[in-house]
């Protein structure tokens, strides 16, 4: 089969399935940046916000990342969010470090996390996105956000946002139709103060 065939036959390849409003909130644990474990269990009695972005170089992730930063001020203090990256844990450490990133980043070395909770790929819809949203690829761009990787397998991920109800359950799972097409910042900050 040639690569265009592949690619046109896989356009969105499901995973598991996907989180719906009132599922309970997914088990996770994976090591987190500041060299501890976060075990998602643990956050049992707040909101959290978890999303997951693709891979560590990810250029619409960084900027994601430091939008996010950028607005952190307006979040409760108290808000838990948790990012999940298809990375190993040093190459995420070392990609990070840059964004003084106030909220918790967790490395997934092996895609699981990800199976198993229906996040998406598509290789279309990811290579589509810097014609969707032309300002945010030059402003990645302008910011020296550059993917260093090649690999179809993680260029095509598509990124998801679950919100979590302090008792466990999910009360939003948004998964992305491209690369940009988060959650509005907005609508977290208005979900992490209880709105």
């Amino acid at each position: 089969m040639n690569r265009t065939a592949f690619y046109k036959r896989r356009a969105v390849v499901p995973a598991m399935s996907q989180l719906k409003i009132g599922d309970q909130a997914p088990t996770i644990v994976l090591p987190a940046v500041d060299g501890t474990m976060m075990d998602l269990s643990t956050h049992k009695g707040k909101r959290v916000i978890l999303t997951f972005f693709r891979f560590d170089s990810c250029p619409f992730c960084n900027l994601r990342i430091r939008r996010l930063v950028k607005r952190w001020n307006e979040f409760p203090e108290d808000t838990v969010m948790i990012g999940v990256f298809d990375a190993a844990l040093p190459a995420l450490q070392k990609r990070m470090k840059k964004h003084n990133v106030p909220f918790t980043l967790v490395a997934d070395e092996t895609y699981q996390t990800f199976q198993d909770n229906g996040v998406r790929k598509s290789f279309f819809r990811a290579m589509i996105t810097p014609f969707k949203a032309p300002l945010s690829f030059l402003e990645s761009q302008f910011r020296g956000y550059v993917p260093l990787t090649l690999s179809p397998a993680k260029l095509s991920t598509l990124p998801a946002d679950i919100l979590i109800n302090a008792d466990g359950t999910i009360a939003k799972a948004h998964y992305c139709k491209d690369t940009v097409d988060h959650l509005s910042i907005d609508s977290m900050i208005d979900f992490a103060k209880g709105n």
